[in-house]
């Protein structure tokens, strides 16, 4: 690259790194700038206090933005099914039926390092490359929802930014991480045939969360065993109440061949059209923005608690006293709490 090039490439590069206002996070985002969308939610997801105040800002403002009618579909699924590959293979699915839409993917989070691979981007390769597509790795954190905190902020900006559809990958599943079936439209379930799935009652409450199941990796040998498993899974959720009028279907794909991804795609639509039909669909918003504001009630009062200044001096000295038997776990937790509210 000559000097001349050089120049007008750092010239650009320190442009877009430049300070910006709420109202121009929130032009660009409405007008489709996708890298200024990745600056607002990589502002949105800092714990930095100095982020705070304008992101806020952002979000609230891309909330006054002309709903878009986007469509939020949530998957999760357990380790090993596919998750990665089923959203590379479906994504061009909808991409190539003319849909613009976001991924919203998130990656565990070590315990012991605080670190994230967010390799996402390189597992749906194809995907990656759609100029229709958008892809956004974001590590777990501490959440046990199996979606970052920052989750649903997220999709405010991605909504904000026309997408037609977000997608919301968890981490896996588990007893705790069914957080995202609180901010979708519609909750997909991966799983496995002869992974011992049935047997887990562990597996039980999410799926009755489950607007749908897919057995994932239906071909070649394992498809008569996959679909023996859908029979038995479908009988399953017959057992369990109906919401909002919907029977959940069972059905089979392999993500790998591409077979039966239309269906998917085709039981979503059918499920959009009858949450639509009887109203259900902002209803069932409405519920989730409740919920959402007793979760952040509850995640900013625990901020607080944490953060003040007497409790961090002395919560060590309360920890050491519970630990040798010298405290009541429930005295330590009584006294803290009413250490807080008194100042």
């Amino acid at each position: 690259m000559d000097r001349k090039k050089l120049s007008g490439w750092q010239k650009s590069v320190r442009a877009r790194r430049r300070k910006r206002s709420a109202h121009e996070y929130i032009a660009k985002i409405a007008a489709g700038d996708r890298y200024v969308l990745s600056q607002a939610i990589t502002l949105v997801e800092s714990d930095s206090p100095r982020h705070k105040n304008l992101a806020d800002e952002i979000v609230s403002g891309c909330l006054k933005i002309p709903q878009h009618n986007t469509m939020r579909i949530g998957i999760t699924g357990t380790p090993g099914v596919g998750k990665s590959t089923f959203i590379d293979n479906f994504g061009l699915h909808l991409v190539d039926k003319g849909y613009k839409i976001a991924v919203l993917a998130v990656d565990p989070t070590s315990q012991h390092t605080k670190g994230s691979i967010l390799g996402d981007k390189t597992r749906m390769e194809k995907l990656s490359r759609s100029d229709n597509a958008y892809i956004r790795p974001s590590p777990a954190g501490d959440s046990l929802g199996g979606v970052t905190r920052k989750t649903r902020e997220s999709i405010i900006l991605c909504e904000a930014c026309k997408f037609d559809i977000i997608i919301v990958e968890t981490v896996g599943v588990g007893q705790s991480e069914t957080a995202v079936h609180g901010m979708v439209d519609f909750f997909l379930l991966l799983l496995l045939a002869n992974s011992g799935d049935e047997l887990q009652g562990i597996k039980r409450g999410i799926m009755e969360m489950a607007d749908a199941i897919a057995i994932n990796k239906a071909d070649g040998e394992n498809k008569a065993a996959s679909e023996f498993a859908a029979t038995r899974f479908q009988s399953s959720l017959d057992l369990f109440p109906q919401q909002y009028k919907w029977r959940p279907q069972v059905t089979t794909c392999s993500a790998l061949t591409n077979s039966g991804i239309d269906n998917i795609w085709h039981i979503i639509e059918e499920h959009k059209e009858l949450m639509r039909r009887h109203n259900f669909f902002h209803h069932k918003r409405h519920l989730q923005e409740k919920k959402w504001l007793h979760n952040l009630i509850v995640q900013k009062l625990k901020d607080d608690f944490y953060q003040h200044d007497k409790i961090k001096d002395i919560l060590p000295d309360m920890e050491r006293k519970v630990c040798d038997g010298n405290l009541l776990v429930t005295t330590a937790a009584k006294k803290l709490v009413d250490l807080h509210k008194t100042n």
